[in-house]
């Protein structure tokens, strides 16, 4: 068994090559073989967003807090608000990040596939493409 204990283990920042903007890590949980699963808490900045990437067995996100946008290739970004949860399916070139104006934090989970590899990282997202939606895209009614 192992635990950690809140605040026991520091946020870090990723590899800047594959986000645009202020962003950090939490980790919750990075298992040993022959378990895959990686998870982490993921905030971002306003405006803050990945790279294209892809995942080898996929990835559900599960948003905490704040306004996001999700965007798979050749598609319009979409709105993502707390409660919702996003699973892009393996191999599927997408992004995620926060909205222009305001910041979002999300659960992300994938498993690393037998190479250890959790995301291949592709070309960073232009602006013209993170702002295919700022026409202020229609809020959800719930």
């Amino acid at each position: 068994m192992q635990h950690f204990k809140a605040g026991a283990r520091p946020s870090t920042r990723p590899n800047p090559d594959y986000f645009t903007g202020d962003v950090w890590f939490d980790p919750v949980m990075s298992t040993p073989a022959p378990a895959r699963l990686n998870a982490l808490v993921v905030r971002f900045d306003p405006g803050a967003r990945t790279a294209w990437h892809t995942h080898p067995l996929g990835q559900t996100l599960y948003v905490l807090s704040g306004k996001g946008l999700i965007c798979r290739r050749g598609e319009a970004p979409q709105v993502i608000l707390p409660g919702d949860t996003v699973w892009f399916d393996q191999g599927e070139e997408h992004w995620h990040g926060a909205a222009p104006d305001v910041g979002m934090t999300h659960l992300a989970m994938q498993e690393a596939d037998e190479t250890g590899s959790a995301a291949v990282w592709l070309e960073k997202v232009t602006d013209a493409d993170y702002r295919l939606d700022t026409q202020d895209p229609p809020e959800r009614q719930d």
